[in-house]
């Protein structure tokens, strides 16, 4: 039996995620609007959800093929949590902050955030549960305390939820666009500084495992981006994201001519300028994208407060940024910075 969705009964009162449908929402389906508005949600979740009574629109049940107008009020009350299945394992790590409600660690590149086909053991979950047996459970069993995620290769910061009460407090932040996220990313060439890239991303009409512009369901996203360091044949960048779509930054900087340097999904570049392929083998040294969430902000979930942390760049990165400089300082000035991109065309 479904409960009565209303902000007066408590028990239902913390699992409640409501959202007034505006421009980005128009025309949308209901079960594809409502996963842009709940964290970690898939399609599949929100048509279960929609099916089940868990989602009303102006109060009333609704159709997952509902199609929404600018404001209409949704209701999303999300499923009691689950016990957690993971099995906790003694991974080190680096936790940043903690208190009663949250967590904030330092991922390293090259761990899974959460169990998935390939990875059902030695993933961050693992690690968590095993600092703390009792996480959040809104994300499911694979899940705990997960709000938001970085991809595998991508290291830095991340917030973890305690309770299932500041897991929906921080989630409705993300979902509100709220929390400041700023990244620093090494890319190919020189980038225009500041750099503002407003470009749709979806799933892509060619290949499904990856995003980009071109896509039949494109979503807004929005990412800027300011020059820290040129070095050769590369830039040091500063991202700050105003949208989290999946693989925002490295699909933008990559469309836009100057990929993240590591990434092999999109657009590594195939072959370096007459004179570079000293400087291009130390670039290919990191084996992942390197991309680092270096900075995190949001309120705190019980009170109110103004949080913000940051994270070094990890060893890989700085090994990487100390060879270009050594490289830059005998290089010859005439061919720093030149996107290898740029040179082909």
């Amino acid at each position: 039996m479904i409960a009565k969705l209303g902000p007066t009964d408590p028990e239902n009162s913390d699992r409640l995620i409501r959202w007034t449908v505006g421009r980005e929402d128009e025309n949308q389906r209901l079960d594809r609007a409502v996963p842009a508005h709940v964290p970690d949600a898939s399609r599949a979740q929100a048509k279960r959800w929609i099916e089940n009574g868990r989602v009303r629109v102006e109060g009333k049940r609704a159709r997952p093929s509902l199609i929404l107008h600018e404001g209409q009020r949704v209701v999303v009350e999300l499923p009691p949590p689950e016990a957690a299945e993971t099995s906790p394992e003694p991974i080190p790590l680096d936790i940043v902050y903690e208190d009663d409600d949250l967590l904030v660690v330092n991922k390293p590149p090259f761990l899974v955030v959460h169990p998935a086909p390939g990875h059902q053991s030695g993933t961050l979950v693992n690690a968590l549960l095993h600092h703390s047996p009792n996480l959040s459970g809104v994300s499911g069993v694979a899940r705990p305390g997960i709000v938001h995620r970085l991809d595998r290769g991508t290291s830095g910061l991340m917030v973890v939820a305690k309770n299932d009460r500041a897991h929906q407090a921080i989630a409705r932040q993300f979902a509100n666009r709220s929390v400041e996220k700023r990244y620093q990313a090494l890319v190919y060439g020189r980038p225009p500084s500041p750099l503002r890239i407003e470009s749709a991303l979806g799933r892509d009409v060619r290949d499904r495992k990856k995003v980009s512009s071109h896509s039949r369901r494109a979503k807004p996203a929005v990412t800027e981006a300011i020059a820290i360091e040129h070095l050769p044949f590369s830039t040091l960048l500063s991202v700050r994201i105003e949208t989290g779509r999946t693989h925002q930054i490295r699909v933008h900087l990559s469309e836009a001519g100057f990929p993240v340097v590591g990434d092999s999904d999109y657009g590594r570049p195939r072959r370096p300028p007459v004179g570079g392929e000293p400087v291009f083998r130390i670039l290919r040294g990191i084996g992942r994208p390197a991309l680092h969430a270096a900075f995190l902000g949001f309120l705190h979930p019980r009170t109110g407060e103004s949080l913000r942390f940051e994270a070094a760049l990890p060893t890989d990165m700085n090994e990487l940024l100390e060879n270009l400089r050594a490289a830059r300082n005998g290089s010859d000035s005439r061919t720093l910075g030149r996107s290898p991109i740029q040179r082909r065309k």
